[in-house]
């Protein structure tokens, strides 16, 4: 059975030290125990450390070893826009599990207004949700969550620039990654809201050279057309690695 992962704030004289809710949650939800074996992260590099001392208040690791990161093949940045923020919270971590490098929440035309105020008192819980979302998928190095930007502010994005549109006559994601010339460096995947883009945000999307690609004739939910294009994404890169096309 593979280990647990566990995040912590620093290392220091080979020991790390774990206080407060964290604490509670190991010992009381997880049951770990004096002795016991996990592997903890810092947020840079990953180690195999043991329990020294487990209280409901207090966990003590005492580091082993260094241990090797597994790396995503690719860490895209995913740029979404704003919705009901229990679909966005299952998004942000779904998201997580799929190696998304950066999440950034959007404002964008179809919005809902009032959302972009009420997202920035939820930057703590949603940087928590992908630190537990992070640790349950074994994923060493946590996705950055930034705050809310404007619609003109996400189109800045240096790199592979991928905007989901669901009208027809865009290309299919697929074929646009399987297009010799693509490159696929710092990617990023722009999403839009509930109702859609605006005309007005397609033109200024193309105008900055952002790619629309599609997922398909159906309409998806802005949460499950995310972790689509992170699924296929992800999953074309690390196929494209294996044969050494990429």
């Amino acid at each position: 059975m593979a280990r647990r992962l566990f995040f912590v704030d620093s290392i220091h004289g080979q020991r790390a030290r774990v206080e407060g809710d964290d604490a509670a949650h190991l010992t009381r939800v997880l049951r770990a125990e004096k002795g016991e074996r996990m592997e903890i992260s810092d947020n840079e590099n990953l180690y195999l450390a043991e329990i020294e001392e487990a209280r409901r208040d207090r966990v003590v690791f005492r580091v082993i070893e260094r241990l090797e990161r597994a790396a995503f093949p690719l860490q895209p940045h995913l740029y979404a826009a704003l919705i009901k923020f229990d679909h966005f919270e299952w998004m942000l971590e779904k998201a997580t599990e799929l190696g998304a490098g950066a999440i950034t929440p959007v404002i964008a035309a179809r919005s809902e207004k009032g959302l972009e105020r009420a997202a920035l008192k939820r930057l703590e819980r949603w940087t928590r949700i992908v630190r537990e979302s992070s640790q349950q998928a074994r994923r060493s190095r946590l996705p950055v969550v930034a705050p809310p930007v404007p619609f003109d502010g996400a189109l800045a994005h240096n790199g592979t620039r991928l905007v989901l549109e669901e009208t027809p006559g865009a290309p299919a994601l697929l074929h646009v990654l399987g297009r010799r010339e693509q490159s696929l460096d710092s990617p990023a995947v722009l999403v839009g809201p509930e109702g859609g883009w605006t005309d007005e945000e397609r033109g200024k999307a193309a105008a900055a050279g952002w790619t629309a690609v599609s997922l398909g004739p159906g309409v998806l939910r802005a949460e499950t057309a995310a972790i689509s294009a992170l699924a296929v994404l992800m999953a074309f890169c690390q196929a494209a690695k294996r044969s050494g096309t990429h």
